[in-house]
């Protein structure tokens, strides 16, 4: 009887599993037949996250691409062929590839967070107070014998459209000089025949006995006693702001400094903005500030090379230079060029953007931006304008980093104004400056080895920078 209940509860128990079996192939059938079916949406969504984790995969993989095109650059190698194979690549799969390659612009600018910047407003704030603060200047010296202040020239890489970052943000603008009546200004080169960088200005004076005779209130400072001169007029330019014969940078910007003081008082923003003077031997420093809106602003004085658009200015680049030395700036003449290249261009071109990423990434690097500038300029006159735009935008980087790599070693960048006959003619300069031959600016590279080691290891920390933005 024990043999037989347990012969009883297997065959229940074999039942029980065929009736289970069946069950599950009749579910089965139903799932397959039913595209609605759980076990079908869990399929598609494991097949999506496979198809994202490709795609994801790829635009890896095109990024790795262009790292690789960056490194070829390093050795002057052709960067083309990595990516050519892995298009073949990709073309043999998924569309997503292709969509990744064409809009790989997007995927860097997302990358590249670059500051926003409304550089047209600092302009516009900087230049309408020197617009105001120059007729001012005027009305004070129309008595006095002190240097003419001119319209104001926005200079730098504010007024060019561009800027490393938002954080000390200066406004450069150049200031003009004009000789008073009865004064000349002759501008003396340090080599004859020869355009540098030093220059001293040099103030004459002139006869105005014919300005006398017609009546004008001024006495000639070349036919009068000098007794008489000190009753009955001020005193010249050469005994108030000169060094000798030659006019003083520093005595002039001490000057400027106490004119604006006298006449910011005058100005109808004294009543909405606070100004703060920052004290500089050799040009003047200010900062205007309201709520939470500042700018800081830079003044440097020039004194024109003809009518041309080079002047000599009281920019300082070295420590110790003599308060009589001018030097030689070409500032006007690039901001100009960059407002050309603006005119020219179309809506959309990001060559300004390349430039203020790649000086973003200087910053605290020690290499010149300068250089980097002139590279771009270089760029921009002979590679067409229609291809500076937000597609070719990895390309135009990587001509810049070539470009500049090539200038390194062969310790050979040429200065882009002097000795560029490719500079645009409606850009005003010096009879001699387009047959000139152009400086090197890497002369120092040539002749120090030790320069040239630590300028080719900055190149390496630019590159590796871009590489971390990158990633």
């Amino acid at each position: 009887m024990a043999w037989g209940a347990l012969l009883v509860w297997q065959l229940w128990a074999v039942t029980g599993i065929l009736v289970l079996l069946l069950v599950l192939l009749l579910g089965l059938h139903r799932i397959r037949r039913d595209p609605n079916s759980s076990g079908h949406k869990e399929r598609s969504s494991s097949n999506l996250a496979e198809e994202e984790e490709g795609h994801n995969m790829l635009a890896k993989k095109e990024i790795e691409s262009d790292k690789e095109e960056v490194n070829n650059d390093e050795t002057g190698e052709e960067v083309n062929a990595t990516g050519n194979e892995e298009d073949k690549h990709h073309a043999n799969e998924e569309d997503g590839g292709h969509n990744v390659k064409r809009h790989l612009g997007s995927l860097l600018e997302e990358r590249i967070q670059l500051p926003v910047l409304d550089l047209d407003k600092g302009c516009s704030v900087i230049m309408d107070l020197m617009d105001k603060l120059i007729p001012i200047f005027g009305q004070g010296l129309s008595k006095s014998f002190y240097p003419v202040p001119q319209q104001a020239i926005g200079v730098g890489s504010a007024f060019e459209g561009w800027s490393p970052s938002a954080q000390d943000l200066v406004y450069h603008v150049l200031v003009p000089l004009s000789p008073p009546p009865g004064h000349a200004f002759h501008l003396e080169l340090d080599a004859a025949g020869v355009l540098q960088r030093n220059c001293c200005v040099r103030v004459e004076l002139l006869c105005t006995c014919t300005r006398e005779q017609l009546g004008e209130d001024m006495l000639c400072f070349l036919h009068h006693s000098e007794e008489e001169l000190r009753r009955k007029q001020d005193p010249s330019l050469l005994h108030i702001l000169c060094t000798g014969t030659y006019l003083d940078v520093e005595k002039t910007v001490h000057w400027f400094y106490r004119s604006v003081r006298v006449a910011w008082l005058l100005l109808p923003q004294s009543r909405h903005w606070h100004l703060m003077l920052q004290p500089s031997s050799r040009s003047c420093r200010f900062q205007l500030s309201r709520d939470q809106e500042s700018f800081t602003a830079e003044v440097i004085f020039g004194v024109q090379q003809g009518d041309s658009d080079i002047f000599v200015g009281s920019q300082s680049t070295e420590a110790g230079i003599p308060s009589t030395t001018w030097l030689e700036t070409y500032a006007v003449a690039e901001a100009k060029f960059f407002r050309h290249i603006s005119m020219q261009a179309p809506h959309d071109s990001w060559h300004c953007k390349c430039l203020q990423l790649l000086s973003r990434i200087l910053v605290g690097v020690g290499f010149s931006s300068y250089a980097l500038k002139t590279v771009v300029m270089h760029l921009l006159s002979t590679v067409p304008l229609t291809q500076w735009c937000r597609k070719d935008f990895w390309r135009r980087m990587r001509d810049t980093l070539k470009y500049l790599r090539c200038s390194l070693d062969t310790k050979l960048l040429n200065h882009f104004v002097i000795g560029n006959k490719r500079f645009p003619m409606e850009i005003s300069l010096p009879s001699d400056f387009r047959v000139a031959e152009a400086p090197n600016l890497f002369q120092h590279l040539a002749s120090n080895p030790d320069a040239h080691m630590k300028a080719m290891q900055e190149y390496v920390h630019l590159l590796h920078q871009l590489k971390q933005m990158l990633v």
